[in-house]
């Protein structure tokens, strides 16, 4: 078979890209990480914080998340599913069901199982249809997806994972 003919796979099913996808967040969770725990001059924190203003907002959002429970018995590694969780949820609009198996994943955040559940089960401030809503247009109009496909592909086993209702609603809004 020519090089030519061989059809060619769609971005989001290509290794390379999702690597790429992991090591962006983890690079957001760093900056964010290093912009809240240092207290550098002034013009040091403002040239950071124009750069990184979105990615420190969706930082807070998952301290916040968290900050109610730092003072009790957490282990960290839960703390930190959490963190990460959010992050997700905020900046790459994934599912709740794609962020739990991106947490245990050992291609991805390789936390255990009992830690990425936690951090996927305890998110706040989270609109999953509105998630679903987002993935649902970026399909629309970077893919140029039909109604149908995008639905299969937020439902999909191997696509987003969102739920039936969720796709329903993320579909039903896409003209709007």
């Amino acid at each position: 078979m020519s090089m030519k003919n061989r059809p060619s796979k769609p971005w989001y099913k290509v290794w390379w890209v999702w690597l790429i996808i992991v090591v962006v967040v983890f690079s957001v969770i760093g900056v964010s990480g290093e912009n809240s725990g240092s207290s550098s001059s002034s013009s040091d924190s403002s040239s950071t914080q124009t750069h990184s203003t979105p990615k420190k907002e969706s930082s807070q959002k998952a301290s916040a998340s968290v900050s109610s429970e730092s003072n009790s018995k957490i282990p960290n590694e839960y703390k930190n599913a959490l963190k990460s969780a959010q992050t997700y949820a905020d900046t790459m609009h994934m599912s709740k069901r794609a962020i739990y198996d991106q947490l245990k994943s050992k291609h991805g955040d390789q936390f255990s199982a009992k830690a990425a559940y936690y951090g996927a089960t305890h998110l706040k401030n989270v609109d999953w249809n509105k998630n679903a809503l987002k993935s649902a247009r970026t399909y629309d109009k970077e893919m140029h997806m039909s109604p149908n496909a995008i639905h299969d592909q937020l439902t999909s086993e191997y696509g987003d994972k969102f739920t039936q209702s969720q796709a329903d609603y993320a579909v039903s809004q896409l003209g709007k």
